[in-house]
């Protein structure tokens, strides 16, 4: 893999820190909270998606509860299709990391013999990562893209502690999020697309004031 020195060094770290095994792999925290919890809430959120279009089926904000339905749901295909025709290994599976596999970078050839891994992109990381689409349905308004942010970064650190992750594997899923998120706003959401971020408004003063030097009404 083209990351694979700062993926291993990363890796390494986590890894030392936990003693030199994964021993938060099942910890309550790590992989009931953020991992499992992470997939429920997650599965919560878009429940609330399709209720806000069935609300708003007949309203102008239908076109931006729309896109929130197709795209969260497309960016968690995508990167699950992936993960289904990249073999790569999970820092579990190597013998680097406890593991009984040797290390085949992204694009070397990997043994007949060796059993393929679901290992990348991450999975877990694109259903949090999906959430920057609200950016472009709230109309680009300013930290609008934090919430997916949060939780792609939770759940993709949560992940990488559990020894599932390298840090490239949530990388191209953040821009895969990303680059799916803003093609479909560029087919439903032209306008907000091509439109300039909002920001708070600002007030001019009038005109005669300035002249004058007296204060704005």
């Amino acid at each position: 893999m083209i990351w694979h020195g700062p993926d291993f060094a990363l890796a390494h770290f986590w890894y030392g820190l936990e003693g030199g095994q994964w021993s938060l792999q099942n910890h309550w925290l790590v992989k009931g909270i953020f991992h499992e919890g992470g997939r429920h809430l997650t599965t919560l959120l878009y429940v609330v998606v399709l209720l806000g279009l069935a609300l708003n089926w007949r309203k102008p904000a239908r076109r931006n509860w729309l896109y929130l339905a197709l795209t969260l749901p497309l960016v968690v295909l995508v990167v699950g299709t992936v993960k289904h025709l990249v073999p790569m290994d999970c820092p579990w599976n190597l013998m680097s990391f406890g593991g009984n596999r040797p290390f085949i970078a992204l694009f070397a050839q990997r043994p007949d013999t060796m059993p393929a891994s679901l290992c990348f992109p991450a999975g877990h990381a694109s259903s949090g990562y999906a959430w920057l689409a609200l950016y472009f349905a709230l109309g680009k308004r300013r930290w609008s893209w934090l919430p997916g942010m949060l939780l792609g970064l939770s759940f993709g650190l949560a992940q990488q502690l559990r020894g599932a992750h390298f840090l490239s594997h949530d990388l191209w899923t953040l821009m895969l999020s990303l680059t799916l998120s803003w093609l479909m706003a560029r087919w439903l959401l032209p306008t907000t697309v091509a439109a300039p971020a909002r920001s708070a408004p600002v007030e001019i003063a009038d005109e005669s004031a300035l002249q004058t030097g007296a204060p704005a009404s």
